[in-house]
């Protein structure tokens, strides 16, 4: 068993780690490519469908394709690419069938998680992370170079937190110590912004479709994309529109004009526009005087949504 160099004392002390990886999907097999790539030996992985035994033979292509048990059994560092709602029980399985082993790393992908899920193998002897990148994947080898920078939600224990971050670097990351018991605060925040976004977005599309508009995604795209890059630099201050300036007026007509085309969209157009309005309000981008007939207009004819 081997360990890249993190400046930590124990069992793993050389250059290189033999890594197993259950399993080969989007996430798993790029990350092992980008440890492959940092020099470490991918000795197993586990593929069920075609889908992932392909990614393996593409991006971990000296990596035998073996079952989760024989992978866990194999591995210095062993990596458990599996979706969030499996990773208990399978970690619960290799501990209970005596997989895991003393002084074994193991590390989740998972955002969801800390390192409380894998208990069971700590009480095997094993040291625990959890290594979670905040990148979309599609598991193609392209996906290597935009690891290049990107973030990772880590959290260990304080002994592990060198370990943890020297296989991040080695990666191509950013690492991030996230707390365990706010590991989900954590992740909410990640998908509140990405998958959320996605919706909007596709609202947006939806919306300018109705108007014949031919390819809403060029209208789109350079809004966008000054929006997104205006709010990561200035925060509130990025924002633009009538609901910072109050424009009552305005607000009705869209409300009206969504109720009659897209009446689906209304819902969601009221909850942001007030979310919106609450925070110009508390970064002074909106008078609380100019903010309630806005209001009022957002509660709908029912009151349902008001003001409280």
């Amino acid at each position: 068993m081997a360990m890249s160099p993190t400046g930590a004392s124990g069992p793993h002390q050389e250059s290189r780690l033999d890594v197993g990886i259950i399993s080969a999907g989007r996430v798993g097999s790029v990350l092992g490519a980008a440890l492959a790539r940092a020099g470490h030996h991918i000795v197993a992985t586990s593929a069920v469908s075609d889908a992932s035994r392909d990614r393996a033979r593409r991006l971990l292509p000296d990596a035998a394709v073996l079952s989760p048990d024989e992978v866990a059994e194999r591995a210095g560092l062993l990596l458990l690419a599996v979706p969030d709602d499996e990773l208990a029980q399978v970690v619960s399985g290799l501990a209970t069938a005596g997989h895991f082993q003393p002084g074994q790393l193991v590390a989740h992908v998972s955002g969801a998680h800390g390192i409380e899920v894998l208990r069971p193998a700590v009480s095997a002897g094993a040291l625990p992370l959890a290594l979670h990148p905040v990148m979309t994947f599609t598991g193609r080898p392209e996906d290597l170079d935009r690891l290049d920078g990107v973030s990772f939600g880590v959290t260990a224990d304080e002994t592990m937190r060198m370990v943890g971050e020297a296989l991040v670097v080695e990666m191509g990351g950013e690492p991030e110590f996230i707390p365990e018991q706010l590991r989900a605060l954590y992740h909410a925040g990640l998908c509140h912004g990405a998958n959320h976004m996605t919706t909007l977005i596709n609202e947006a599309v939806d919306i300018l479709r109705e108007c014949g508009v031919m390819h809403p995604e060029r209208m789109l795209g350079p809004l966008l994309s000054a929006s997104l890059d205006n709010t990561l630099r200035l925060g509130d201050n990025a924002l633009t529109g009538p609901i910072v300036r109050g424009d009552t007026g305005t607000v009705a007509s869209h409300l009206d004009a969504l109720s009659r085309a897209l009446p689906d969209s209304v819902a969601a157009y009221r909850a942001m526009a007030r979310r919106t309005a609450d925070r110009a309000i508390s970064h002074k981008r909106l008078s609380v005087a100019a903010a309630e007939p806005l209001l009022d207009v957002l509660s709908g004819p029912d009151g349902e949504g008001g003001r409280k």
